[in-house]
């Protein structure tokens, strides 16, 4: 499975796809089929709750208990029609996205599959989302993430790809003869419709992808920041090193930690764990130094030698985690963090310093994510989890992919 950044897209391996979008609120998801031109042809290619049908595109209800979905059937969508947009927008009449942190999972729709998930960064006053759109290039159809938001609901969203928003009645005493209105499509009742004499808001810029790369030299990455393993005009990285390191918080205090890194497919299947019991996983490609029994000494306490080159095409995520074997609590440990290094040259590429602590006996440090490019992705974690060892991480780990 990918983890998509802002802009980036992906082949789509299925002919019905279906998009869900989660959040810690409820959400409405919609749909729109949109021409060449970017419009809708009618009131018909708006697809949500009142109106959950329409040619190769579903509006699918999660009744509260599952996120709502729009469902693709490439195969069924009309001649003319070369994209479909996903949206989304807080239930609650006014909420923003401030705070809450939407999801996008593109599925396999016949077998649930996950096939990539976007979480669009830095939201804030917008109050609806374009999030995933599904689109057709050279006689293929792929998926791009987008994280697009309004300011202005739905109503912005829908007016800006040409759907008819119903006015209010103007409460007006006797008024003047006009021409007959044209009769709206159903639409969503909570669409606040813009004011009368006002015209839409303009849409918020799109979010930046906060995504980075090896172009101006070594990247101290922070919690939650991305890096993508490439440097321009550079071939792909071959064979890196993940040294993690950390010291005793007290003098004189040893401290029993464990590096490990746990492999995983494309739906987040479990594929092995390379640990201090176990050196060698996936035919050699990834080798662990063996176990630092007191991090005590300057320096890598614990390295991890990846050979990119090697991983097999099944592998598709890496998940870097420390486990303090002897329960004692990472608030008990100082300084912290894990560094990626060029093999072949020696050079440090990526520091991610673990910044705070928990009293937990487990952190997830950082992950690796291949792209369908072939290139790989470095994002900081600093997640803590309550395990003792690197099997207890295997399920939280898999829920961060």
């Amino acid at each position: 499975m990918t983890a998509m950044t802002p802009g980036s897209n992906i082949p789509l391996s299925a002919a019905r796809v279906a998009v869900d979008v989660a959040a810690p609120v409820r959400l409405d998801v919609s749909g729109l089929l949109l021409t060449a031109d970017g419009k809708v042809r009618s009131d018909d290619d708006f697809i949500f709750y009142n109106q959950p049908s329409g040619p190769g595109v579903t509006y699918r209800s999660g009744g509260g208990s599952a996120p709502d979905a729009i469902v693709v059937d490439t195969a069924a969508v009309p001649p003319g029609i070369e994209k479909i947009v996903v949206t989304a927008s807080p239930d609650a009449a006014g909420q923003t996205f401030q705070g809450v942190e939407p999801t996008a999972t593109v599925r396999n729709a016949d077998d649930g599959s996950a096939l990539a998930t976007f979480t669009p960064p830095q939201l804030g006053a917008e109050t609806a989302l374009v999030v995933i759109e599904i689109y057709l290039r050279n006689g293929a159809w792929k998926a791009r993430a987008v994280g697009q938001g309004y300011a202005n609901g739905l109503a912005g969203i829908a007016t800006d790809f040409g759907v008819s928003v119903e006015e209010p009645a103007a409460p007006v005493a006797p008024p003047a003869p006009v021409a007959p209105a044209p009769v709206a499509a159903p639409v969503d009742p909570r669409i606040a419709p813009p004011a009368p004499a006002a015209p839409p808001a303009p849409p918020a810029a799109p979010a930046g992808s906060g995504k980075i790369n090896l172009d101006k030299g070594r990247v101290n990455l922070q919690k939650n920041q991305t890096v993508s393993l490439v440097k321009g005009g550079a071939p792909l990285l071959s064979r890196v090193r993940m040294g993690l390191g950390w010291e005793p918080a007290f003098r004189g205090k040893d401290i029993d930690l464990d590096a490990s890194v746990i492999a995983y497919g494309p739906n987040r299947n479990h594929l092995d764990s390379c640990y201090f019991g176990k050196l060698t996983i996936l035919n050699g490609a990834i080798k662990h130094s063996g176990d630092n029994l007191t991090g005590e000494g300057a320096g890598d306490d614990e390295v991890i030698m990846v050979d990119l080159g090697r991983i097999p095409a099944e592998a598709t995520g890496l998940v870097f985690t420390v486990n303090s074997f002897t329960g004692q609590k990472f608030n008990e440990v100082a300084k912290a963090y894990c560094r990626l290094i060029d093999d072949a040259s020696g050079e440090e590429l990526v520091r991610f310093d673990l910044t705070g602590a928990e009293p937990q006996t487990g952190v997830m440090m950082a992950k690796l994510i291949k792209q369908f490019t072939g290139e790989w992705e470095m994002t900081g974690m600093g997640e803590f989890v309550k395990s003792r060892t690197v099997r207890g991480m295997v399920k939280p780990a898999a829920k961060s992919l």
